[in-house]
């Protein structure tokens, strides 16, 4: 797939195929993002693939934990406050998918949906989780962002959908213990990964993009 045409047609997809990806598509995946650009090639990024059974068991201990109402207490907390134009474009989305959806999504109870769909991984077959160690500052979690980026490209170019999800980092301690991963480790994101399932009318649409102008000036 060409590459402009890769970048402006992925989207993060919320209903997966059961259809199973294997492993060696996965390990491909994630290779080549590991050509993504890091400062001084530090390359501060560890992936961890669940799939099979263990991934239902990694989603039976979250929703337990859920149910327990155990607090979330992710690595990196989520941002209290937006700036604007930020908290516009925000508020935007949230009021268009609650139109079609019927519902207030931010409402308590269909926070609690999105949060069980999330941790069911929206059907997909596969979980990424991205990790760094903790210890590493802003530029490294900029550089994981790229790395992140790459891999749901590289899966898009490969006929396959992602969705990158914070709500995976809720239970970070638990889930470093779950995929054996040392607690010194910072869970930066969690994605799902399958094949796109149902219909393109059942998927959210696309979120608009802000005009070129708005964000950006060439001077020259």
């Amino acid at each position: 797939m060409e590459a402009i045409k890769c970048i402006t047609t992925r989207s993060s997809v919320r209903k997966f195929s059961a259809d199973p990806v294997e492993e060696e598509l996965v390990r491909e995946i994630v290779g080549a993002a590991q050509w993504s650009p890091s400062y001084k090639n530090s390359q501060p990024w560890e992936v961890v693939a669940v799939s099979g059974s263990r991934k239902d068991e990694l989603t039976a201990m979250l929703l337990d934990l859920l149910d327990q109402k155990a607090p979330s207490a992710p690595d990196m907390p989520f941002p209290g406050c937006w700036p604007e134009p930020v908290h516009s474009r925000i508020k935007e989305l949230m009021a268009k998918r609650s139109v079609l959806a019927g519902i207030d999504l931010n409402a308590p109870e269909s926070v609690l949906r999105s949060k069980k769909a999330n941790f069911r991984f929206y059907g997909a077959p596969c979980g990424l989780f991205l990790f760094q160690d903790a210890s590493l500052g802003e530029w490294s979690i900029f550089d994981a962002g790229i790395f992140a980026q790459s891999m749901m490209l590289a899966a898009h170019a490969k006929g396959l959908a992602t969705v990158p999800q914070a709500f995976l980092t809720d239970y970070s301690t638990e889930i470093k213990k779950f995929l054996g991963v040392p607690q010194n480790m910072r869970l930066l994101l969690g994605l799902s990964l399958g094949y796109p399932g149902g219909s393109v009318d059942e998927q959210p649409p696309r979120p608009e993009r802000a005009t070129l102008d708005s964000i950006f000036r060439f001077i020259s």
